[in-house]
């Protein structure tokens, strides 16, 4: 393990700042240990197009989350109970495999809590031959300190920006800090990756994307948060505007305002929005996404 390790002993990856001896053995809100655990990692088409491309993004799919939103879209893995426990070693493996099959990039999807563990995987796989453009694929809910030790290591950053309001991040993430950590955090994924940079064929090899999925009732903030990220960075940022959100039946004792899906009207409200904004530099998903499967099966394929 790198110098990194103090970070997780103990654990202060996140700004939960938790404090669990994560290398002793104990969980920490993410609902992991320091041993890394994956639940698949293989190509994968339902990242923006110019992440996936034709081929396919090389997606590693960690399991835990320091942010655990009561509508998680992959919560089948975001609690830390799915998944199979590696060493730095078989990831950086991985990475390579990955390569080997195609992958576009190399995509870390919820990577926040094993940072340590990654940069060395990278370290080593880099030292073997790996040449791909690093995703940090993240929930927004980061500390610049962190993010600053990736530099060089990673080349795009593909970020949530999930709230802009603290109520609504105390309510569905229980961290009303969530609006101040997404922003500081941003404005170091911008320092680190300041100018987009794409290859001929449109896959990007240096930038930030914002993401940002709407959820039921929340066109007001979303338009907020769309009117920040567009007035603080410009075209220095894409701005990626999801309408897939998806209930699930937990949500309905004590979430009732979420059992349902975006409708088109909410949705095409705020893609208006962000046309008068001026916002040029951008994804948006068209049709029944809702409808549509973007969350793969875990079943650890490729780990």
């Amino acid at each position: 393990m790198v110098k990194e390790e103090n970070w997780l002993e103990p654990c202060r990856l996140c700004p939960r700042e938790c404090g669990a001896r994560r290398l002793s053995g104990s969980p920490g809100v993410c609902g992991v240990r320091a041993v890394l655990k994956v639940a698949r990692a293989a190509l994968h088409m339902w990242e923006e197009p110019c992440i996936s491309g034709e081929q396919g993004s090389g997606t590693v799919f960690f399991s835990g989350c320091p942010l655990r939103c009561v509508y998680c879209q992959n919560r089948e893995i975001s609690g830390g109970r799915a998944g199979k426990e590696i060493s730095e070693g078989r990831l950086a493996e991985i990475f390579l495999e990955l390569q080997e099959k195609g992958a576009q990039n190399i995509n870390l999807v919820t990577p926040t809590h094993y940072v340590p563990q990654i940069l060395e995987s990278l370290r080593m796989a880099k030292a073997s031959g790996l040449k791909l453009p690093v995703v940090f694929n993240c929930s927004g809910y980061e500390k610049p300190e962190i993010l600053r030790s990736l530099e060089g290591s990673i080349d795009v950053y593909l970020t949530d920006f999930k709230y802009i309001e603290e109520e609504t991040a105390r309510r569905y993430s229980s961290a009303p800090d969530y609006p101040e950590r997404a922003k500081k955090a941003l404005e170091e994924m911008v320092r680190q990756c300041p100018k987009p940079v794409f290859l001929e064929d449109g896959i990007m090899q240096k930038g930030v994307i914002v993401r940002h999925l709407l959820l039921p009732g929340r066109v007001r903030e979303a338009r907020n948060i769309v009117r920040y990220v567009h007035e603080s960075f410009g075209n220095r940022v894409y701005l990626s505007l999801l309408n897939q959100y998806t209930p699930f039946g937990e949500l309905e004792e004590k979430y009732p305002e979420l059992c349902r899906r975006v409708t088109k009207r909410e949705y095409n409200a705020l893609i208006e929005y962000a046309l008068e904004l001026g916002v040029e530099q951008g994804f948006i998903q068209e049709g029944n996404t809702a409808g549509e499967s973007f969350i793969p099966a875990f079943d650890y394929e490729g780990v």
